[in-house]
């Protein structure tokens, strides 16, 4: 019993980091979530470090690359918004 707290405790305190990772006012507070073929949505403070990175020009299916989607603050937390 005593195990199944603590895991449920675990997925809802993950749970709540994620939204405060994803909280925002407006679509300019988003940005992806990561540097090459990104599939969601993080604040700009928790934006990734892009400076060196290199990645390949191939619109990949399912992510926001060449225009597919965008980053959209919806109900105040940053979400990938795809067309």
């Amino acid at each position: 019993m005593y195990k199944i707290i603590l895991v449920l405790s675990l997925v809802l305190i993950s749970g709540c980091a994620q939204v405060e990772l994803n909280k925002c006012v407006s679509d300019n507070d988003c940005v992806t979530d990561s540097c090459c073929h990104a599939k969601g949505c993080v604040n700009i403070e928790n934006a990734p470090n892009c400076e060196d990175i290199e990645c390949t020009m191939v619109c990949e299916p399912g992510t926001l690359d060449c225009g597919q989607g965008e980053c959209k603050c919806v109900n105040g937390v940053c979400m990938a918004v795809f067309k």
